[in-house]
């Protein structure tokens, strides 16, 4: 059985799924965009889990392609999936990384148990992404992926972002 995928357009950390995918930095410590809008309304218990892989599993940091999961804090959600994906280069082909975002983030899903989880656009902001190319991947990767996830939701701040995703769904 596949997921079922469905768009979107608004504030991720306004969903009540079991899993919320942050596009996060490798220092798992908050930032812009979406990170730092799931930080902000997750509250502190995201940031002090965040200190806890840091100083475990993560002292480097998170590794771009790579996921784990948090709590959720005051989320409508039970966890958030950080992923790190990769800067776009329009000189090297990094398309396998922001793959790995997705299918690394269902895989920690199925680990949780989750059967409803929310993507933003990996990398499509201050990574530079193309938003046509990210919707290409982040599509095909969900619908070719091996997950117990029953429902896929992307959501997308944006029209041109919505527009893109809708664009990859038909």
């Amino acid at each position: 059985m596949s997921a079922t995928l469905t768009l979107v357009q608004g504030d991720i950390t306004r969903l009540r799924v079991d899993a919320i995918v942050n596009a996060a930095n490798s220092s798992l410590l908050g930032g812009g965009g979406v990170d730092g809008a799931i930080h902000r309304r997750g509250g502190p218990e995201i940031l002090s889990e965040c200190r806890d892989l840091r100083a475990s599993r993560y002292g480097k940091g998170l590794p771009t392609g790579h996921a784990v999961a948090t709590t959720a804090g005051r989320l409508d959600a039970r966890w958030v999936i950080h992923t790190v994906g990769p800067v776009y280069s329009p000189d090297e082909d990094r398309s396998q990384l922001l793959a790995s975002c997705h299918r690394e983030a269902l895989r920690v899903a199925d680990e949780l148990g989750a059967r409803t989880v929310a993507f933003p656009a990996i990398s499509t902001g201050v990574y530079g992404w193309p938003l046509d190319d990210a919707a290409r991947i982040a599509v095909d990767t969900v619908r070719a992926a091996s997950t117990a996830v029953e429902e896929i939701t992307f959501a997308l701040f944006d029209d041109r972002a919505y527009e893109a995703f809708a664009a990859r769904l038909d």
